[in-house]
């Protein structure tokens, strides 16, 4: 390590050390793969031909590029471009060996996003999701430059997946009006006639979720395969759509137990066995399932979580991993690192602890990393975004610079969160950010109560959901804080849904059983503009100024309240969207919230 390398805090060379997504590969090139990284600063996308072992930036934007696809033969990269992070965009393509860039899909205006499917006839399905006009699935057939529209809804939908022969589409769609649980529709493109439906929610009074995985890779086969919860939580099923057969995989382990937790799954090239994923309570681990013998066999991966996985036609598969004291790389089961970004390894960190506190609703579970020394210490509860989202034994640079900084750090997987079946996760009804709220504040009580977190110093923060939960939680609960960090917050709830983008109006809506002019009472009781008199902390805010999920105008209204009201607090409003994907602007955010609360707390900085 240089000289001038260990002159940086170890918090910031973890966030300048560059990093890198799974790689993507080509159906039908599988040398050719597409990942993520922020090598240069910004996260951008990148080209690796692997039998070269080439690498090259694709994209080069002031506020970065997340999101793009290969095309099944490795020719084009398609890449969807938004302006400032608003997410409204369009696609475009360029050639993989590299060349200009060109508008993928004339005639489609900029929208937001609802899936991109591209067949290996040269098919070509983009989703786009509008405020005022639904869902659309438009189509552009082989050899012609015309669209047609082959699928429509006011309620949020978008594209599950194409057939191998580019003949059926799913669609996982919210027609019923229920958000939080989708259907499936299997679409003929020939004609756009519906051949096969899948909708566990219309007509019950315990709705079940539905999720497309993926058509079987294989010519002519119509198994597609399917995520369903008819037993409480998250499991694979093959339905094949042309005889309307249903095979639900109930997997055990090596004991002949039922896996606890929720269970996903991939097809395997050759489509005779799936890639399983088995998550549960807040790590992951890895299993190959062969079909016609039912064998299900653990695949070697260290103690952590699994942040994504592909099987390769060679056999092996390929997955990300870190754990919350190493950081990511992307690792096959040949036993080799396949992928790491270029430069030094970030500094590691602190390992998490499991505790569990018993909650007005169940046992929560929270994941706990401690400093150097003795406690009580100054305490960070850091709450995940979502809500149906869970924190996870993972590397992550923000609450590893806390700990740099003395901190404990406590994130807690509240009633809303994944990976705990679906009545955890489905417990988010009416009274919504106060259960959520119940949850953190037990674990609060405990970290207080166990030795852990000094009383007088502890810190509500989080981002979106999490900056959501931060402002709610300061003013309903304004004895138990004694400062708050909230990024990218829903502050004003009502005029938040008037603003926000229509997927979050129509998750707003079954959150709350309805709009706010059918159940007003209940948005007001959740929205922290309500409480903002009760605030005794200070607060920091941080807004990104294109923001379409927490709208800047609903943020400005909240911080208008507390200049009435005299509140103590800071705003930062960054010219981005829902975050940052620009290095230093994430290190400029982080290093504002700590300085800010050093200060408060009474802490040198």
């Amino acid at each position: 390590m240089t000289d001038e390398t260990s002159a940086v805090p170890a918090w910031e060379q973890r966030f300048r050390a560059a990093r890198v997504s799974l790689p993507d590969w080509a159906e039908e090139a599988p040398d050719r793969a597409l990942y993520v990284s922020n090598s240069t600063g910004t996260y951008e996308v990148y080209a690796w031909d692997r039998t070269a072992d080439t690498h090259r930036r694709v994209t080069d934007r002031p506020n970065g590029t997340t999101d793009a696809e290969l095309s099944p033969d490795g020719e084009w990269i398609w890449w969807f471009d938004d302006t400032d992070g608003d997410e409204l965009g369009v696609w475009r393509r360029q050639p993989f060996a590299g060349g200009p860039d060109e508008l993928a899909v004339p005639g489609i205006e900029a929208a937001y996003g609802a899936g991109l499917a591209l067949g290996r006839d040269g098919t070509v399905l983009v989703g786009t999701s509008e405020d005022d006009e639904g869902t659309t699935i438009h189509l552009r057939r082989p050899g012609s430059a015309d669209l047609e529209t082959v699928y429509h809804h006011q309620e949020y939908g978008g594209i599950g997946d194409l057939s191998h022969d580019s003949s059926l589409l799913a669609v996982d769609h919210t027609e019923h009006g229920d958000a939080m649980h989708s259907a499936i529709r299997v679409l003929r493109l020939s004609d756009g006639a519906a051949v096969a439906e899948l909708d566990e929610v219309t007509g019950r009074q315990d709705p079940r979720g539905l999720a497309c995985l993926g058509f079987a890779p294989a010519e002519g086969d119509t198994r597609l395969l399917v995520a369903h919860q008819r037993r409480g939580r998250w499991e694979p099923m093959i339905w094949d759509v042309a005889t309307g057969a249903e095979t639900e995989l109930v997997l055990r382990d090596e004991q002949g137990r039922e896996f606890p937790g929720d269970l996903s799954a991939q097809w395997r090239p050759g489509a005779a066995a799936l890639l399983v994923e088995h998550e549960y309570e807040a790590r992951s681990e890895l299993f190959s399932y062969e079909l016609t013998s039912g064998e299900l066999t653990r695949l070697t991966t260290p103690r952590g979580t699994v942040s994504g996985a592909t099987a390769r036609p060679d056999g092996t598969v390929e997955f990300l991993w870190s754990s919350a004291a190493e950081p990511a790389a992307v690792r096959s089961t040949a036993g080799h690192v396949v992928l790491r970004a270029p430069g030094p390894v970030p500094p590691g960190s602190v390992a998490v602890e499991d505790v569990w506190v018993e909650g007005p609703g169940g046992r929560v579970h929270a994941l706990v990393q401690r400093p150097d020394g003795a406690g009580p210490f100054p305490t960070v509860f850091e709450v995940h975004g979502g809500p149906t989202h869970h924190d996870s034994d993972s590397f992550a640079a923000g609450p590893a610079a806390w700990l740099d900084h003395g901190f404990a750090v406590v994130r807690v997987n509240y009633r809303g969160s994944t990976g705990y079946g679906q009545a955890w996760t489905d417990a988010l009804q009416e009274r919504i950010g106060l259960i959520e709220l119940e949850d953190i504040g037990a674990v609060r009580d405990w970290a207080v109560s166990s030795g852990l977190a000094d009383p007088a110093q502890l810190v509500l923060s989080g981002g979106s959901w999490g900056g959501y939960l931060t402002l709610l939680g300061l003013g309903t609960q304004p004895e138990s804080w004694s400062l708050g960090l909230a990024a990218v917050p829903v502050a004003d709830y009502l005029a938040s849904y008037e603003d926000e983008m229509e997927a979050l109006k129509s998750l707003d809506r079954t959150l709350f059983g309805g709009s706010p002019e059918e159940v007003p009472e209940r948005y007001r009781a959740s929205s922290p503009i309500t409480y903002v008199e009760r605030l005794k902390a200070p607060v920091y805010i941080s807004a990104g100024l294109n923001d379409p999920r927490c709208p800047i105008r609903q943020i400005d209204n909240y911080v208008a309240r507390l200049e009435e009201l005299g509140k103590e607090h800071e705003v930062y409003r960054y010219d981005a969207g829902h975050g940052s994907l620009v290095v230093e602007e994430r290190i400029k955010q982080l290093r504002l919230e700590i300085g800010f609360a050093l200060r408060h707390l009474g802490r040198a900085q």
